[in-house]
Formats: C-alpha cells, structure tokens, sequence
C-alpha cells in the first residue's frame, strides 16, 4: 500500500515528464481566449516517488511549472521489488483500466506513453501493462496511480494477515 506520510520533495533528485499539452479555448463576448494545459509526471527512480500534476496557463512553459509544482505535493512512495513491481494489479479510474503485470529481469518498460512515464518516473525498470477502456491521459493517469497505491510487499501481507514472513 502507498505509504500516506509527507514526502519532501526537495530532498529529492526529481526528474519531470511532461505526457500532454492541451490548448484550449474559451470563447467570450469580447472574442476568444487561449491557453494551456499541461499534464505532468514527476518522480526519482532511484528512490521508487513518484507524483502527477496539471497546471494550466497562458504559455506552455508557464503551464509545465504550474504542474510540476503541483506533482511536488502528490508525490507518494511505490513499493517494488528490485527492478520489477510485487505481484500484478488492476487499476481503474473512470472508464480507464490499467493493468500492471511483473516481468523478469531485461523484459523492460512494455507500456504505452501514458503509462510508461509513470512507470520509468517510478523506477520500474521491467514490467508488462495493458491500458483498457481509454486513452484520455487524466483517467489512464489516474487508474495508474489506483494500480500503484494497491501494490504491497511481502512484509505488509504477514502483517495484515498476522503470520510471519516465511509462512506465506
């Protein structure tokens, strides 16, 4: 499970992807007004944080900032083994479904756009995914996001299960 304590991002070497831009317009008496939404993906590998934002503006590199700073304070921890997830999940947000299957070792990164910034900002280094049902960048997000708070490790299932580690 994602662990739901405070993560600094300044102690943190993060790295940024931007997944989508999006123009968008709004039309008013005096004419129409154009700006930016952008949809961002942050995390370090090397730690196993990642988070996601959006920021909308006038300019596009105003948009990335705005969602970069706003992936800073959704940043949370993915449990993973060494370079793979724990066990496979299904992850759902709206229509989109997101499954997350792990790989042996030198499988690599098998996951469209969407999916794959999240899971190379994560660190997963070999994994299979599938993305079902959409591919609105904000849902696939979303369910990606669902798949990865599920994921648990060896030591949290003894410890909801009240056994030891090697009983299971």
């Amino acid at each position: 499970m994602a662990t739901k304590k405070k993560i600094d991002a300044n102690k943190l070497n993060l790295k940024d992807q931007v997944v989508s831009i999006n123009r968008v317009t709004k039309v008013v008496k005096g004419g129409k007004n154009m700006s930016f939404a952008a949809l961002v993906v942050i995390g370090d590998p090397a730690e196993g944080v990642v988070g996601y934002g959006s920021g909308k503006a006038k300019e596009v590199p105003q948009a990335i900032r705005k969602g970069i700073e706003a992936a800073k304070k959704n940043l949370f921890k993915v449990n993973l083994t060494e370079t793979s997830i724990p066990h496979q999940v299904l992850g759902h947000y709206g229509a989109g479904h997101v499954m997350l299957k792990p790989a042996p070792e030198g499988t690599g990164v098998i996951a469209g756009g969407t999916v794959r910034a999240v899971m190379t900002s994560a660190g997963v280094q070999n994994v299979l995914t599938k993305s079902i049902g959409t591919k609105n960048p904000h849902n696939v997000i979303k369910a990606t996001f669902d798949a990865l708070a599920q994921l648990r490790n060896k030591a949290e299932v003894a410890t909801l299960r009240g056994k030891a580690e090697e009983e299971l």
